[in-house]
């Protein structure tokens, strides 16, 4: 197990925002599911979970031990041997796409040091120039001081070059008109949108049901997830757009999972459900037995110890 300091640990803490996370690209799951637990109980495991464990995601990268979004963290799990990593996307103040999280930069760059005089520090308001600047690693850990906030551009052909696979959030859209179709034209641009891509290395998803509806009607081919706990009359509302329903871990039962199992999503398959942010083992192996689909961690590896997932 990878170890970070106690002063990593803190900080790393501060982000754990409820933020994204959502399945897997190849989605394969075996049929509609049927869970026979009561609220916290176990169910019958169907879909990915049938076959050897959740799929295990590395949250913001290997963001429990490097700085969240940034290139160093997606290097890390791919050292750690995970393909799937998440990652955020919003848009700077000339329109260049960049990977962060908070829609402000001053929790993860030091900003405030280097534009003291521009807070609240929006994303929005400053240049990608401006961005590329910041340090966004030092307030993690020394080893990582001088990392960057990357582009949506420089994000994707590093895990291009790891062969790793992509679970992208379109965060904050509300903020961001028509970045919807902005994220679909830089994937493109970086070959992205192929077919062998869309089958099997690329999830979009947004806590924006709004969002997600956009990027299913401009891309029907693409795998997309919801993020979020619907009510269970509502989710065939949201399986005519989407594929997942990915909700944060303290507010699903294994009953709801099966709810969601026994719909076919915008695919025609079995709607899956994949669950954030868990970093623990008693939790993985918790969400593991209501029949998750996969897991959304900063701590890909103790999950991963935990339950098997591949």
């Amino acid at each position: 197990m990878y170890v970070r300091p106690a002063a990593a640990a803190a900080a790393a803490f501060l982000g754990f925002t409820l933020t994204l996370l959502g399945g897997t690209a190849s989605y394969a799951a075996t049929g509609p599911g049927s869970a026979a637990g009561t609220g916290t109980g176990t169910g019958a495991k169907t879909g990915r979970a049938a076959l050897g464990g959740p799929v295990v995601y590395a949250h913001r990268g290997a963001s429990a031990y490097a700085p969240e979004n940034t290139l160093d963290a997606i290097d890390l799990a791919m050292q750690m041997g995970f393909d799937w990593v998440e990652n955020d996307v919003q848009r700077t103040k000339d329109g260049v796409l960049v990977v962060i999280h908070d829609d402000t930069l001053a929790r993860t760059t030091d900003v405030e040091q280097r534009f003291p005089d521009r807070a609240p520090w929006k994303v929005q308001d400053f240049t990608a120039a401006e961005i590329a600047r910041l340090d966004a690693g030092s307030w993690f850990g020394d080893e990582y001081a001088g990392a960057s906030v990357p582009t949506l551009r420089q994000y994707l052909d590093r895990v291009q070059r790891n062969r790793q696979k992509l679970l992208l959030e379109i965060k904050k859209p509300e903020l961001y008109p028509g970045i919807e179709e902005q994220t679909l034209k830089v994937l493109e641009e970086a070959g992205w949108l192929d077919a062998r891509h869309v089958a099997q290395r690329l999830v979009v998803q947004s806590f924006s049901a709004d969002s997600v509806r956009i990027v299913h009607g401009l891309r029907p081919d693409l795998v997309t997830a919801f993020l979020g706990t619907p009510a269970v009359a509502d989710l065939p509302r949201y399986a005519e757009f989407t594929d997942r329903i990915n909700p944060w871990h303290t507010t699903i039962s294994a009953d709801w999972v099966s709810a969601v199992h026994g719909l076919l999503g915008a695919h025609g398959k079995a709607m899956e459900v994949d669950t954030w942010i868990v970093d623990d083992a008693a939790t993985a192996r918790k969400v593991q037995d209501m029949g998750v689909d996969g897991i959304i961690t900063n701590a890909p590896d103790v999950v991963q110890d935990a339950v098997g997932g591949f």
